[in-house]
């Protein structure tokens, strides 16, 4: 029997559950080492190939309340965790949210480190899962999807070409 992203007994289950909620003590936020990035999630001890890393927790809401919330400003939701249109977890207002820290190798920084984990749904909850051995000390780098930075920058670029227009014309005002 198939439960839950190809783990095939509840029991399985039950074991990534508990080794996820022992793995929360050996978790630290400190400066990433991808430059510009920020904090990051870091592991004070090995995890294994398929162990639950964390949770990803936040406000749970629908798509439509998450969109609302940021007035449809998709760059401003940096921490949405959309699971289905009526399942997003908003991890923006919840600091001690560990998985929010988990930086992209694979985002528009350059940086030689790769990523080691990724997102799995598990019963209707988002989580970040090894998908290779991490050693102590490691960041936890899951990868957020094209898609992530492919509308993140998108919009950024946009609003830099409107700041750019703006200050434009504010110039072109003052040389009237």
């Amino acid at each position: 029997m198939m439960c839950c992203n190809g783990i095939t007994n509840y029991t399985t289950f039950a074991h990534l559950i508990v080794n996820h909620l022992f793995r929360k003590l050996m978790l630290v936020v400190k400066k990433s080492r991808i430059k510009g990035a920020g904090l990051g999630l870091f592991t004070t001890s090995p995890i294994r190939k398929g162990d639950v890393i964390v949770e990803y927790k936040g406000e749970r809401m629908t798509w439509a309340q998450a969109m609302k919330r940021y007035n449809n400003d998709i760059t401003a939701a940096r921490y949405l965790f959309h699971i289905s249109d009526k399942n997003t977890v908003d991890a923006q207002r919840t600091m001690d949210a560990l998985a929010r820290y988990a930086n992209d190798a694979n985002g528009p920084g350059k940086t030689r480190l790769k990523n080691n984990a990724e997102y799995a749904v598990i019963k209707g909850k988002p989580y970040i899962i090894a998908s290779e051995k991490i050693g102590a000390g490691a960041e936890i780098l899951v990868d957020y999807s094209g898609d992530y930075w492919e509308v993140m920058l998108a919009e950024e670029k946009e609003k830099e070409e409107n700041k750019k227009g703006k200050k434009t014309k504010a110039g072109n005002k003052k040389k009237k």
